[in-house]
């Protein structure tokens, strides 16, 4: 039956139907009598619309572990599992995952898809760079296997590949040996863009760093933050009141049971929430010990947490600026975002690497995450940051886009052409295909 569907952001909302399956030898058939296009989807936590389309079909029941070899570190699963089943599984072998982005209730399939990054992008990269082998369904139902010793154009096409041209069914990889399940995190307070650029890189050896800014702050105070360090804390340095090492996480512990009205996020509570934030961790403790769970998913023990932001929605907005044009460019943003009024409560500073894939996001720079109430000016203010960004020499993080011009898409890939002929070449009838693709040109 059609429903309304949509993703974390709760925009756009389209009419659709969605599917599931749950065995490999049901995937082939399933979908030659769903008709085309086919859009992919995992657990529907990316924000904008690279999982949308009218007719969807979902990984989530095909979700098994299949092998782990806790001797070794490498897990094989389906592409279902999600990493909250993970961490659960291989976290008490002392394992953990060797890239997650800010939630832990993401699939392995829209991890690949997506070529998700994380903390530590700088120094250990993205989530498919730990991948060893895939298995995909091809559009004429074909199944093969690729990897970077075997059919590495499709593997290279598939990591990132927002679920365009095959399907991902399995993915190997390799995972993180831990000696414990908590971070030894250290928090700078950062007074000014300047130093917190300078601060980010001058910490280029810290395994995990993300940021906090304050992007209502003007004047001399534009920039300010906070700077999260964070280290795996080895077993003889865990201090004594942690009796389980390996504690795995607990479950959600709060649920927000309803819409809050749009009239809660204006203005004022932004400003009141950014500077609250600032000054408690001002004043708090400046190195300390945590478990893993609040330190990479801060947000996760609330269940429904985006009802925050009314039934109207919100987008995240992302982009990333290479390091020679980001304290410039950043300057600029912040200050057209802070005199807007139409702030983020979320502003997440981090820096990149390369991106080693087709479609891959990341570029040696800084990446800046802000999360806008969707009202009457926000679409504007994004298409003129979509401009700045452009014209410093970044891109748009395509899994969290939903409103972006095409243009500001193929002005930001450099690859975008090489994918589409390739995915075209691939995929000639668009068996696979999403509301973003369709409104990028992507395809």
């Amino acid at each position: 039956m059609p429903g309304k569907i949509s993703n974390w952001g709760n925009y756009p909302v389209v009419e659709a139907t969605l599917s599931s399956f749950s065995r490999e030898e049901d995937v082939v058939p399933f979908i030659g009598k769903m008709g085309i296009p086919i859009t992919l989807r995992g657990s529907g936590l990316s924000y904008g619309d690279a999982s949308l389309g009218s007719t969807m079909l979902s990984t989530l029941q095909y979700n098994q572990i299949l092998n782990f070899d806790s001797n070794a570190g490498i897990i094989y699963v389906q592409a279902g599992v999600t990493l909250d089943a993970l961490l659960k599984h291989i976290v008490p072998h002392g394992w953990f995952l060797p890239v997650t982005p800010g939630t832990k209730f993401i699939t392995v399939g829209g991890a690949v898809a997506g070529d998700v990054h994380g903390k530590n992008h700088h120094s250990e990269g993205s989530f498919c760079d730990h991948v060893i082998e895939l298995q995909v369904l091809l559009p004429d139902g074909r199944i093969v296997l690729c990897s970077r010793e075997n059919n590495y154009e499709l593997f290279n096409l598939v990591s990132g590949g927002l679920g365009l041209g095959a399907f991902i069914l399995t993915a190997l990889f390799r995972l993180k040996r831990v000696d414990t399940a908590y971070i030894n995190q250290q928090n700078i307070i950062i007074k000014d863009l300047g130093d917190m650029l300078e601060q980010l890189q001058s910490f280029n050896n810290a395994t995990y760093s993300v940021a906090w800014i304050d992007c209502l702050a003007k004047g001399k105070h534009l920039g300010r933050g906070v700077l999260m360090l964070g280290e795996h804390v080895q077993k003889d340095k865990l201090p004594g009141k942690f009796k389980e090492p390996l504690r795995i996480h607990r479950g959600q512990r709060l649920n927000t049971p309803f819409y809050f009205p749009s009239f809660v996020l204006n203005s004022f509570t932004m400003r009141l929430f950014n500077q609250v934030f600032f000054y408690k961790h001002r004043l708090a403790r400046k190195d300390f010990v945590v478990h893993y769970d609040p330190y990479f998913y801060p947000l996760d023990f609330i269940r429904n947490w985006n009802k925050m932001y009314s039934r109207k929605g919100f987008l995240q907005y992302q982009f990333v600026l290479p390091f020679d044009q980001a304290e410039k460019g950043l300057e600029v943003i912040l200050s057209k975002i802070s005199r807007s009024g139409l702030a983020s409560f979320l502003a997440v500073l981090k820096v990149l690497g390369k991106g080693n894939h087709t479609l891959s996001f990341p570029m040696p720079g800084f990446t800046l995450a802000l999360d806008f109430p969707v009202s009457s000016g926000i679409f504007k203010l994004l298409d003129e940051l979509d401009k700045l960004v452009i014209e410093y020499g970044g891109r748009i993080y395509l899994v969290k886009d939903a409103r972006m011009h095409a243009d500001v898409y193929w002005g930001g890939y450099p690859n975008a052409q090489h994918f589409k002929s390739k995915i075209n070449a691939l995929d000639p009838e668009h068996v696979f295909a999403s509301l973003l693709s369709k409104r990028l040109k992507m395809i």
